[in-house]
């Protein structure tokens, strides 16, 4: 029974630039020119099978180029937002990428005010909360990152954050240590992705060095028994998205994820879509894949819904009221499966 596809959750790893729809795509490519392999959203989504991280890295970034102006901006963030909000996401904490925006001749302004309006009227309109986090590319290295950051502080008022995304091997986070250092220094909250690709030495850089909040996907801890401790110790939340993981080959299939044993060793762990236009699904349709997959019960799914607020960065108050819709929402299931 799929009750939980309305459980109310936060969405705490999301890439916008990877919610970009084939059609959307189509109809951005269309409004500006742009060229494509094809303009039938059913074939460009059969390009969508990779094999690794850098396979869907790409598309991902030639796909990119469709978004020009601030409208563009504006309508790829309320698209998100909308189907969010219809999987009952109540927070969202949304990554993006200006250094792929900025080669390819678009100015932060124009990223800042399509995104940060599709932000303002999703509030209003359809009463979700969201904030941006600024990502930096690790393959472009860390003195990129710091030029990023210095060019994003006149924005400081419609980001909260930073993160660290791209290719994860051969790019640490002990790269990234200065950037991260000015972003702490600056007040705004630190993420990256680590434990993906890479192995746990990763995540304990991220860590250790770059003092991150909280580990995007992380799955690779598991096989770090010290690790696991640590972070079960601290409650350092780990953001997993299993359907990307089973796409970009983490995983060989959905029913080898550690997830199970994440939660069975106390991790405060939470499920995310990732770039969910090309992973086959939102945040509901991940919840959905694990909650059939290994047969969780509705309190196993109340504690994913849970930690999702744990680990946002809203203030202490908005979590406690979003944890007691949770609270409410498995009584109201635990109810209706019983009978009474």
């Amino acid at each position: 029974m799929k009750t939980h596809a309305t459980w109310p959750v936060a969405e705490l790893h999301v890439h916008i630039e990877g919610t970009l729809e084939t059609e959307l795509l189509v109809t951005l490519a269309r409004r500006n020119g742009v060229l494509l392999p094809s303009y039938d959203p059913d074939a460009l989504r059969e390009l969508y099978r990779f094999t690794d991280l850098q396979s869907f890295l790409d598309i991902y970034y030639a796909n990119l180029a469709v978004l020009r102006t601030e409208e563009d901006f504006y309508d790829l963030g309320m698209a998100y937002l909308t189907r969010a909000t219809a999987a009952g996401v109540r927070r969202a904490e949304i990554f993006f990428d200006p250094q792929t925006h900025l080669a390819n001749g678009i100015p932060l302004e124009v990223v800042f005010a399509g995104l940060t309006r599709a932000l303002t009227e999703a509030r209003a309109g359809l009463g979700i909360s969201a904030d941006l986090i600024l990502c930096f590319l690790r393959h472009l290295g860390g003195a990129a990152a710091l030029e990023t950051l210095d060019a994003a502080i006149p924005y400081l008022d419609q980001f909260i954050g930073v993160g660290l995304d791209s290719a994860e091997v051969g790019f640490p986070p002990s790269m990234f240590t200065e950037v991260f250092a000015k972003a702490a220094a600056l007040g705004l909250r630190r993420v990256a992705h680590a434990g993906e690709e890479g192995g746990p030495d990763y995540v304990r850089e991220a860590l250790d060095l770059l003092g991150v909040e909280r580990v995007d996907h992380g799955i690779r801890s598991i096989e770090d028994p010290h690790l696991i401790e640590h972070l079960r110790e601290r409650q350092i939340p780990l953001t997993v998205c299993p359907l990307s993981n089973v796409c970009l080959r983490a995983v060989p299939v959905l029913g080898v994820h550690p997830l199970p044993a994440m939660l069975a060793e106390g991790l405060l762990v939470t499920i995310s879509s990732d770039d969910p236009a090309y992973f086959g699904g939102y945040v509901d349709d991940n919840l959905n894949a694990v909650q059939s997959e290994f047969a969780l019960s509705p309190q196993q799914m109340a504690t994913l819904a849970r930690n999702s607020f744990r680990a946002s960065f809203l203030p202490e108050a908005e979590k406690l009221r979003h944890i007691a819709a949770v609270d409410e929402h498995l009584e109201g299931l635990l109810r209706l499966t019983s009978g009474a």
